[in-house]
């Protein structure tokens, strides 16, 4: 009987530990994000494009992949979070290697995480100026499954899918985002970029959309439509982030 009881209180208790940890765990987040006045963006997504091809017989082994810093993508990017987060911060103009940042390998797109060991800490430790401000908001490509098996696809591209019973192209610009504090240079917290909340057809975590064959594919009709999907996720992953407030 006594055993029972014993066994009854700790399981009364263990959540209650449990619950207690997750409240300071967040705390911990949210006041580090209280105390941010200052931020840098460095965005390091738009160095290519992809065309992969899939189907029965799995992704490309060799897409092609197509250098496209000169549709300026992450300048624009940078621009738009700025634009959202000096609503609430001092945003200041930082210098970092946007090819050091957009090569780094990252781990398959999660949920949102706290990430211990990340790539990213180093690089914006030793690479990022000036050193000195209170946090660095670092957006960089991310990776997802699509399909079955370990099919893998990462950053911004186009996929065209074709079976026996259907084919559809596919444009995505998966990225994910760091807060990442300027002192410590530990990441306070990091989300991945979900879907559009008005997709039809989800076929990726991330920012997609399924384009027709009518779609006119010329570079700049290219550049506009992938702006226009990470523009259109920002306010969700930034708010995500608890960066801003979506009523803003």
């Amino acid at each position: 009987m006594r055993a029972a009881s014993r066994y009854a209180w700790i399981a009364m208790v263990i959540p209650l530990i449990l619950s207690s940890g997750a409240r300071a765990l967040f705390e911990t987040r949210d006041e580090k994000l209280k105390s941010i006045k200052t931020v840098g963006i460095v965005s390091a997504i738009g160095d290519q494009f992809t065309y992969a091809k899939t189907g029965l017989t799995g992704v490309d082994t060799s897409p092609r992949n197509v250098p496209i810093a000169s549709w300026g993508l992450d300048d624009l990017v940078a621009q738009e979070v700025s634009r959202a987060l000096s609503v609430r911060f001092q945003v200041q103009p930082v210098t970092y290697p946007r090819a050091t940042f957009a090569t780094t390998a990252e781990s398959t797109m999660a949920a949102v995480n706290l990430v211990r060991g990340d790539p990213f800490k180093k690089l914006v430790q030793n690479d990022v100026s000036p050193k000195g401000l209170d946090a660095y908001i670092v957006i960089t490509k991310a990776r997802a499954n699509f399909g079955g098996g370990n099919r893998k696809v990462e950053g911004l591209g186009l996929i065209t899918y074709s079976t026996v019973l259907e084919s559809f192209d596919l444009l995505h610009a998966l990225y994910e985002v760091r807060v990442v504090d300027g002192k410590t240079f530990d990441v306070i917290e990091k989300v991945v970029a979900g879907p559009a909340v008005d997709a039809s057809i989800v076929r990726l975590p991330g920012p997609s959309l399924v384009i027709g064959a009518n779609f006119d594919r010329r570079d700049e009709n290219l550049r506009r439509a992938i702006h226009d999907l990470i523009i259109r996720s920002l306010p969700n992953t930034l708010s995500d982030l608890h960066l801003i407030d979506q009523k803003q």
